[in-house]
């Protein structure tokens, strides 16, 4: 058996024994350049909310210390929270609680302005009658002006709702008569319950009909009843050796003698002078016609016509 060589070591000051099993305690950090202990940082927590106060009782404040005594040690406080539970915020006194979320603050969205007002009658809702003789091309017209606006239009012709009658068709070409006079009111009122309903829902609408001056309450009377005071009349009026040549193209029931249309041109002559604006499209093309009426309705909206 060997014993220990060498004298016993003295006995430790704070009574300390072998064996007695006190905790080590834990070294003090060294103080920064300028004699103040620096705080010990707590491990980082990336994209972490900070925790609750830590459990169990609050922590007592420390007790007075001598003068030139060493700081005791303080252990490391949760992310966020201070001694006692109590909340702690970096940055300046009265800086906004600082954001640990990661969310990154956009800036404001700039709000565009008004885009330029657009030539013709733009997005404007409004109702349209193109009144015009056989073979003045209003259908055609009609459709193609209400197909190339940006906003919805509808086209409604004369002729396509008078023609839903198929059986007991009174035909005009066979002779007009009370029939044929009672067909074409109730094709009108049709009409103008179609517009309306167009219009109620945001819809734009232009119609054609062959309207006679010489008749102000059946025709365009007529249709300001069934409409509203708000439509808006155009005539398209061609030259008449253009009216014939166009009727002549024509098949089935809507191509006339050129007696016929030789009477309706004559009698259609008597809007000039009446205020409506009248579209001489003899030269023009079909698309250059719609542009063209586009132009006179603007000016319409402006400046609506008394009639």
């Amino acid at each position: 058996m060997q014993h220990a060589v060498g004298a016993p070591l003295p006995p430790d000051p704070s009574g300390w024994t072998p064996g007695a099993g006190r905790p080590p305690v834990p070294p003090v950090p060294p103080a920064p350049q300028g004699g103040h202990p620096a705080a010990p940082q707590p491990p980082a927590q990336p994209h972490a909310a900070p925790p609750g106060p830590p459990p169990g009782p609050s922590i007592p404040p420390p007790a007075p210390q001598a003068p030139g005594a060493a700081a005791p040690y303080s252990p490391p406080q949760a992310p966020g929270w201070g001694p006692g539970g109590v909340p702690v915020h970096s940055g300046q006194p009265g800086s906004p609680p600082r954001d640990i979320t990661g969310q990154v603050p956009l800036p404001p969205v700039p709000i565009p302005s008004a885009p330029p007002a657009e030539p013709g009658t733009g997005t404007a809702t409004l109702a349209v009658l193109l009144i015009g003789p056989a073979g003045a091309g209003k259908t055609t017209v009609a459709r193609h002006w209400a197909q190339s606006r940006r906003v919805p239009t509808a086209h409604i012709s004369l002729d396509d709702v008078r023609e839903w009658v198929c059986s007991g068709f009174a035909d005009p070409q066979s002779g007009w008569n009370e029939h044929s006079e009672a067909q074409y009111r109730l094709a009108r009122r049709t009409c103008g319950f179609a517009a309306r309903n167009f219009l109620a829902n945001g819809i734009s609408c232009i119609l054609d009909d062959a309207v006679f001056p010489d008749r102000p309450v059946v025709g365009l009377g007529g249709w300001k009843r069934h409409v509203g005071p708000g439509l808006l009349p155009v005539v398209l009026l061609p030259g008449l050796e253009i009216v014939l040549e166009r009727n002549a193209e024509r098949s089935g029931n809507r191509r006339l003698s050129d007696e016929e249309v030789a009477s309706i041109h004559g009698r259609m002559a008597g809007w000039y002078g009446s205020g409506l604006p009248i579209i001489d499209n003899s030269t023009y093309d079909v698309e250059t016609t719609a542009r063209v009426l586009d132009e006179v309705l603007a000016r319409s909206i402006a400046s609506p016509p008394a009639w």
